[in-house]
């Protein structure tokens, strides 16, 4: 089995010219920053949205040459990510403005699923946890999950993006969930909120 080339070294060559290098950094790292990404959002498209706005971020830095966080590529990505997410909350999830009613309540404007901060911890804790179950999976079957379940791809786009026929991607996907059910029956896990 090759050694793994060391990132700092893969982000030398893509700086030199090697667009191979990065690809091989955001498959390397794809999963625990989508993971992180929609842990956050709960929802595939802004996912996957806010995961290519990272990378953009992160090619432009590159190229601009003030990357300066030798050996430490995977924080830094996640960090770029996380402002992301709270710009993305800062757009879209801005307070409505009220003037002149003095008996305003913040209640009427917010719903239930807002107030919820315990159902939303439990939530978060259940993503977390079934983060690592996942990371138990072999790499081709966690690949085919992580394509199906968070990026929201077709069995065709997941075939195309691994190299492997349809069957082979839906076969993948099953026994990914047949394993996962297995890592839950045996650590008795309960996954429900």
């Amino acid at each position: 089995m090759e050694a793994q080339v060391d990132d700092s070294l893969l982000i030398k060559k893509y700086i030199n010219g090697d667009e191979k290098a990065l690809e091989t950094l955001i498959e390397r790292h794809n999963q625990r920053i989508s993971c992180f990404i929609y842990s956050k959002v709960n929802d595939r498209t802004i996912t996957e949205d806010i995961f290519q706005d990272t990378f953009i971020k992160v090619i432009r830095t590159l190229k601009r040459g003030t990357y300066s966080e030798e050996g430490k590529f995977l924080p830094w990505v996640m960090r770029i990510a996380h402002n992301l997410i709270i710009d993305h909350f800062r757009k879209s999830n801005r307070m409505p403005m009220f003037h002149g009613n003095e008996s305003f309540n913040i209640f009427s404007i917010m719903s239930d699923e807002q107030l919820n901060v315990e159902g939303q911890i439990i939530k978060n804790q259940i993503d977390t946890d079934l983060g690592v179950l996942i990371a138990e999976l072999p790499q081709d079957q966690k690949d085919v999950l992580m394509m199906r379940i968070y990026r929201d791809m077709s069995f065709k786009e997941i075939s195309e993006n691994t190299g492997v026929s349809i069957n082979t991607a839906l076969g993948r996907m099953r026994y990914a969930l047949i394993n996962l059910r297995k890592i839950i029956d045996q650590n008795n896990i309960v996954l429900t909120n």
